[in-house]
């Protein structure tokens, strides 16, 4: 550790050393518990006497910053708070590297930021207005993590794989690899893959860091700014914020029971030229519907009338409830149109960040070229791992398991909405994936309900984030894949009290708009 010190300064050196190890305490860049190095180590560092090091700690101790053990050593305090009313006295002033005179200024960092940097920021203060603020101990019931079930992954059998792996190939998977990934998972895949109808060869499969590397390796490879991208509304959140932050227009297209308005689309791309689409067609997140056979071939052939590439993303169809869905939008690619984009997230593990791309050999060649330039390659260990699970067929057995799992609570949420809320709240019936999206009365706000939610200690995603233009209002995504069984009626019992709550209010004159603003 090397802080700086003014010898020249009429301040005590040790009163010196005191102040900068508390600024940098204060400041969280020393972490609660941590261990401070040693009063030789830091004196030799410094270039100062040992002693000055032991009165700066002795004092560092005294004022609630820290603690000391006779044979262990000098630790930050865990909740280093300062115990004395004394100010401690001023660090010395930094000085410029040639020791002339104070430094200037710091630099001003946000005046550099990019236009796509600023976007990113723009949509994380967004995103967080609109993350219900709660932690683990609060008790309330959150439907609004869109996530698989962590207890219910099979992290032993995966860690047994990962062993296996280390063992029996560790010296080549730990160094650098080729750029589209472990030649035995991308044959997996192929093979995985055409039990949903999609016929892909191993060379057209990119692995990439989950599904939101390939958002961005897309968007880099066809975007630039200004270009239009036509979106089905509600959609993912993440999707929209990465088009935006290559400087995109977002186009919307209405979502139907059936998949987006091809009829809408057909006009938007008469009267535009969006230089991609994108689409959920399975496991529609938000609302879980999945799109018809008959919307697929027409949107695939407006799609190849206007000659816009149409992006996919793929939702495992393993994780479907009911009878077996139509195939993938790119099983039906007779022209080539489609770039698929899939992920082991939802079916696996989320933090594994393992997913793929299947695209036509042009496209596949520039994706890959935009992946070495971003990170070189995935872990082939992680891939490794995970075809070795794949192969022993534990995937297949673990899929089987969590699918019925979800559907019960599929079941369970459907069962409780239907006999707590009022008939004129309504929702959508998942065929697959994790969600669905409840739609408030007429007049009803999801920005004046979610806070009333809170106090009742349930939580949910306003459907704003799912919208263009924070359309939506009256929308509210419902995740039940993370809630337990015996949680879900007592959730549904607390948002349908927190909807009569917001009936009782008496409405403002004003627009129902005026609520609660989000940014």
């Amino acid at each position: 550790m090397n802080i700086p010190i003014e010898r020249k300064s009429p301040v005590p050196l040790a009163r010196q050393i005191q102040a900068q190890l508390e600024r940098l305490i204060r400041e969280g860049v020393l972490a609660p518990g941590l261990k401070l190095p040693a009063s030789r180590d830091l004196a030799r560092t410094l270039g100062v006497n040992r002693a000055t090091v032991v009165l700066a700690y002795e004092e560092l101790v005294a004022a609630g910053w820290a603690r000391s053990h006779v044979g262990q050593g000098t630790f930050v305090l865990e909740s280093a708070r300062p115990r004395v009313a004394a100010a401690a006295p001023p660090a010395p002033a930094a000085r410029n590297g040639d020791g002339r005179g104070p430094a200037r200024a710091p630099i001003n960092w946000s005046a550099f930021f990019s236009r796509s940097a600023r976007i990113v920021e723009g949509e994380a203060e967004r995103r967080r207005a609109l993350t219900p603020p709660m932690s683990p101990e609060t008790g309330v019931i959150s439907f609004a993590g869109g996530m698989p079930d962590s207890g219910l992954f099979p992290t032993d059998a995966f860690r047994r794989v990962l062993n296996d792996v280390v063992r029996d190939e560790g010296e080549t998977l730990l160094q650098y690899y080729p750029v589209a990934g472990y030649p035995p998972l991308r044959r997996y895949l192929a093979t995985y893959l055409l039990r949903f109808g999609l016929e892909a060869r191993p060379d057209d499969i990119l692995i990439v860091n989950g599904s939101q590397q390939g958002f961005d390796l897309i968007a880099r490879t066809f975007l630039d700014p200004g270009d239009a991208v036509a979106i089905e509304q509600p959609t993912y959140p993440r999707a929209m914020q990465v088009f935006r932050a290559f400087g995109a227009q977002l186009l919307g297209v209405p979502w139907t029971p059936a998949g987006p308005d091809v009829e809408a689309l057909e006009r938007l791309l008469a009267r535009r030229a969006p230089k991609l689409l994108y689409c959920q067609p399975t496991c529609h997140n938000p609302t879980g519907l999945t799109m018809s056979g008959e919307t697929a071939e027409r949107l695939l052939a407006s799609a190849v009338r206007h000659q816009v590439p149409v992006v996919e993303d793929g939702f495992d169809a393993s994780l479907y409830y009911g009878a077996r869905p139509p195939g993938p939008l790119k099983a039906r690619d007779r022209e080539g149109v489609v770039v698929y984009i899939g992920t082991f997230s939802k079916i696996l593990f989320p933090g594994l960040r393992l997913g793929w791309l299947v695209a036509p050999p042009p496209v596949m060649e520039r994706l890959a070229a935009a992946k070495q330039l971003a990170d070189l390659h995935t872990s082939a260990l992680l891939q490794a791992a995970v075809h070795r699970f794949c192969e022993r067929r534990l995937l297949e057995r673990h899929a089987a398991r969590v699918a019925r799992e979800y559907a019960r609570r599929r079941t369970l949420l459907l069962e409780a909405l239907g006999r707590r809320l009022a008939a004129d709240v309504t929702w959508t019936e998942p065929q697959g994936g994790f969600s669905l999206l409840l739609t408030l009365p007429a007049g009803m706000s999801v920005n004046a309900l979610l806070p009333r939610a809170l106090q009742r200690g349930v939580a949910f995603t306003p459907g704003t984030a799912f919208f263009l233009d924070d359309a939506g209002e009256r929308t509210l995504r419902l995740s039940f894949s993370s809630v337990a069984s015996a949680r879900i009626d007592e959730g549904v019992r607390r948002l349908a009290d927190a909807i009569k709550d917001v009936r009782r209010q008496p409405r403002p004159r004003s627009a129902e708009r005026a609520s609660v603003p989000v940014v």
